[in-house]
Order: C-alpha cells, then sequence, then structure tokens
C-alpha cells in the first residue's frame, strides 16, 4: 500500500457493436466500481465529432455518471473553454456542485478538442476569439463560481458595452467547485501557477516535456486563497491484468489507436482483442511515432503499480489519473466494461 491519491479519467470510448447508450451504461458502472474502490475523482472529457469517443458534454454525462456513487469526486478533464461563453459554464458547474456538494471539479482546457471546422461550428468564432481570451475568461469563470475574491453566492460585477452590471452563475449559491488548469505547455503552466490554480499536464497523450512543464509551474506558482501550494496530478493509460501475457493483449486496441491517431489513419470504434491478435499492421501504423514511454503501462498489478509509483515520485505530482484503456473480447457484455473494472480493482489493490 502507498499513499499515492488515484484518480479516474474516462474518454468513454466505443467499441464495435456497441451503442453510446451501451457505452455511457459501462462507464456508469465502471464509475460505481471506482467509487466503491477508494479512487479520489472521476473525469470525463469533452471530444467532439470523432466516431470512438462518446465523451462530448461532461456537464452533461457527470449527473449520469454519479448515479449509485457516495463519495468520488467527478469533473471534467477537460471542458474546452474556447468553445464556451464563460458564463454558461460557469452555470453549468455552479448547478453541478449545488446537486454534489464538494464533490465537483472543473478542469479547463485551452484548445478545442476537434479539428478546426467543427470547432468554428461550435463556437462561430470570430477574428481574436478562443486562446487569446483564455486567461481572461478562466479569471471570469473562478469569480463566477466563488473560487477568486468573489465570494461565494455573491454576485460579480462586470462591465458590458461600458455599463455596470451584476452576474450570478446560480441564485443563492452555497458551495463552488475546484477549478483546475489542463495543457501541454509552457503557457498552460505559466497561466496555472499565475492563477495560483492546479495544474494537470496532457502525459495520457503522450505529450513530450513534462519534467519542464511541471517545473515551470511551480516556478511560477503564486498562492490563492483556495490552493496555497502547487498541486499537479498526471493522467495515465494502463492496462493490468493477473498476468503480463494477458495485459499484452487488452493492450491492443489502445496500441492500435494511439498509432492511427499519430499517423493520419481513421479514428473508428475498437475492434474485438481476438481479431488484433493476428492484425497485420499498415506500414504507415507501424512506423508511426511511439507515444511517451511514461503515457502507458502495461502488466501485472505489481509491475504497473511499480512504474506509476515511480513516475508519481520523479515528478512530484501528488495524484495519478488512470484512464482504463483494456480492450474488450468479442464476446464480453457490451454493457459493462469488464477488462477496464479489472485494471482499476487490481491497481487498487496493489496501491490503494
Amino acid at each position: 500500500m502507498s499513499d499515492l491519491q488515484l484518480s479516474v479519467l474516462d474518454l468513454i470510448g466505443l467499441r464495435r457493436g456497441q451503442t453510446s447508450r451501451q457505452a455511457l451504461l459501462a462507464s456508469g458502472a465502471l464509475a460505481r466500481e471506482a467509487d466503491r474502490l477508494g479512487y479520489t475523482r472521476y473525469w470525463v472529457a469533452e471530444h467532439h465529432n470523432m466516431e470512438s469517443i462518446v465523451s462530448t458534454v461532461p456537464a452533461v454525462l457527470i449527473p449520469f455518471l454519479a448515479q449509485g456513487t457516495e463519495r468520488i469526486r467527478f469533473g471534467s478533464g477537460g471542458v474546452m473553454l474556447a468553445n464556451h461563453a464563460p458564463f454558461a459554464v460557469a452555470e453549468q458547474f455552479a448547478l453541478l456542485s449545488e446537486m454534489f456538494p464538494g464533490r465537483v471539479d472543473l478542469g479547463l482546457g485551452r484548445a478545442p478538442g476537434s479539428d478546426q471546422l467543427t470547432a468554428a461550428v461550435l463556437r462561430k468564432a470570430l477574428p481574436g476569439d478562443g486562446v487569446q481570451n483564455y486567461v481572461h475568461d478562466v479569471t471570469l469563470l473562478r469569480e463566477l463560481l466563488g473560487g477568486g475574491e468573489t465570494p461565494v453566492g455573491d454576485r460579480v460585477h462586470v462591465e458590458i458595452a461600458g455599463n455596470p452590471y451584476a452576474l450570478s452563475a446560480t441564485p443563492a449559491m452555497s458551495t463552488s467547485p475546484d477549478i483546475w488548469l489542463l495543457g501541454s505547455s509552457a503557457y498552460s503552466a505559466q497561466a496555472a501557477g499565475q492563477l495560483g490554480l492546479p495544474y494537470v499536464f496532457a502525459n495520457h497523450f503522450g505529450m513530450p516535456g513534462i519534467d519542464e512543464t511541471l517545473a515551470m509551474y511551480r516556478e511560477h506558482f503564486v498562492p490563492s486563497a483556495s490552493f496555497p501550494e502547487p498541486k499537479t496530478l498526471v493522467p495515465v493509460n494502463a492496462v493490468v491484468a493477473t498476468t503480463k501475457e494477458e495485459a499484452d493483449k487488452l493492450a491492443l486496441p489502445q496500441k492500435l489507436m494511439n498509432a492511427r491517431l499519430r499517423s493520419g489513419g481513421k479514428n473508428e470504434p475498437q475492434a474485438p482483442v481476438e481479431e488484433l491478435e493476428n492484425y497485420s499492421w499498415q506500414a504507415r501504423e507501424f512506423m508511426a511515432p511511439a507515444p511517451g514511454p511514461d503515457s502507458l503501462f502495461v502488466g501485472t498489478p505489481e509491475q504497473v503499480a511499480e512504474g506509476i509509483s515511480a513516475l508519481a515520485s520523479r515528478l512530484g505530482a501528488d495524484e495519478v489519473m488512470v484512464s482504463p484503456v483494456a480492450g474488450a473480447y468479442a464476446n464480453d457484455d457490451l454493457e459493462r466494461g469488464v477488462r477496464r473494472e479489472e485494471t482499476l480493482q487490481l491497481l487498487a489493490e496493489a496501491l490503494l
């Protein structure tokens, strides 16, 4: 056992032959299992116009996934702020925080979470909109949610067209979510540090530079009322089974998806594990750049626990967020992710 906190990131991937509803039911079961096992938080992401990802609107997903849970926190990993008006996001997460007091996180990303055409459709972008206003939008969001200088429940005074105006995310607000910033760049790390917010590096995408970026975040950190000390969590992909051989099989769908994403291939629902055991990789898939070695851990509970613990220790991370990416066999229940649940169960036995 260790003192390391573990959490869950769920992209709600779609398997071949599975409907969106079945994928949602499987994630609901996964969330209840994470709650039972003692995981700290359960986050869902915002992705758009992707054939293999059901997770599109975190604020809609959270109440569904939270059914039947008792203590685990729910949040977004993250809401892509470039797609939304800050006030709309504040209203959504103010209500969520009232539904689940003390159990809601608002993770904010700077990228659109989609291709550029979909992003333009989402936000009907105008020149000058988007990432340039990120710090301003985060600051406004924090004030609306009671995490800045404005006390929880007070109205925020803003200037609109030169006139003062008072805004409230929801009337008589009594609680507020924790705000986290997500990113993979020096900009996002510095923004999180200067705003005194916790920071998440997108390590599960295999992005390079995590050591330097987290060091930059801590160097620029300015204490805030909510977070007097810097706070980080590191997301990783994981496949855990009772044997290394079985874990390697279950990791095949994730490895093929990574290769396709990095080689411009088609993003489609995952094939069954047994089909991929004899899969003939295309040349561009085989030659695709591999993600960073710290982004995917595959093996027995002892092997994966050792790797995750070493990574957290090296980075000085307060928490590791596990994305359980084990594939499924053809005959597995479409309304459960039994191999994903097993990853959480075995890892919890080793680390929690």
